[in-house]
């Protein structure tokens, strides 16, 4: 057997080169760590966000210092008539999406008894509804040309129920839902959806998780890495799912948790 025979080629597994990737939620945590590391890759990034400055933000910035194109746009996700304008202005893209993260999301904290059908809907609304539409028009130019690579934001809360916290968790377990049921239809077209359930990562939507020592305390217990995650520790998943190396998955939700769900 020569070297070259059943050798593994790894070279340009993990280039984006050319690519353009979509992020929800860009701005900040999470969505911004996928971002920049995506741009790192070699993708240009077509930012999302409620609040993001229409030039001159930090992770425009950042991929723009990495030598990749980033365009701004701005655009409520629990507000249905902008998702659809959003979706219908990115399907009609002259350049074809590649990468459609799903990221953007929002949490509530209330006992049941006093979760009001506004938190309900809203949260609905951000993270199941929009990501729906989005995957929809822009997976349907995806299944078109037979490729893409889709990925969503799903949580812990996917496997598990959660506390004080049921438009969340059922919120994201209809994303791992939707990650099936995409993926069942398109994985036979040339196009991988998949999920990643981040654990507790160290962003915003945990801050009152951390601040309370006792809550803190009991979730490190836990978790057999003995730290909160990092944003970066979600987005090396998420490159995986954007990259070729992931091309043979499909329909999976991929715990990014330091071991939570193992213990």
């Amino acid at each position: 057997m020569t070297s070259n025979e059943n050798s593994i080629h790894f070279e340009g597994l993990f280039d984006l080169s050319g690519k353009l990737a979509v992020v929800t939620g860009a701005r900040r945590g999470i969505g911004r760590a996928i971002a920049e590391l995506l741009a790192g890759a070699g993708a240009d990034i077509v930012g999302v966000s409620a609040q993001l400055e229409d030039s001159g933000s930090e992770v425009q910035q950042s991929v723009e210092s990495l030598g990749r194109s980033f365009e701004a746009i701005r655009a409520d996700m629990s507000d249905e008539k902008q998702v659809h304008e959003l979706a219908s202005r990115l399907a009609q893209s002259s350049r074809p999406i590649d990468i459609l993260v799903n990221n953007a999301g929002s949490i509530v904290r209330a006992a049941a008894v006093d979760h009001t059908d506004d938190m309900w809907t809203r949260t609905i609304a951000i993270n199941l509804t929009a990501p729906f539409i989005l995957t929809r028009e822009i997976g349907r130019t995806m299944v078109e040309r037979g490729a893409g690579k889709v990925i969503f934001t799903g949580s812990l809360l996917s496997f598990q129920g959660g506390i004080l916290v049921p438009s969340y968790t059922a919120s994201k377990h209809g994303v791992a839902g939707l990650v099936k049921a995409f993926a069942n239809e398109w994985a036979p077209r040339g196009v991988n959806v998949n999920g990643i359930a981040p654990g507790y990562i160290s962003t915003d939507n945990t801050e009152a998780l951390r601040a309370d020592p006792e809550r803190s305390r009991s979730i490190l217990d836990r978790i057999p890495a003995g730290r909160w995650g990092e944003a970066l520790d979600i987005a090396g998943a998420a490159l995986f799912l954007a990259s070729s190396a992931s091309d043979y998955v499909c329909g999976v939700i991929l715990p990014v948790d330091g071991g939570w769900l193992a213990r």
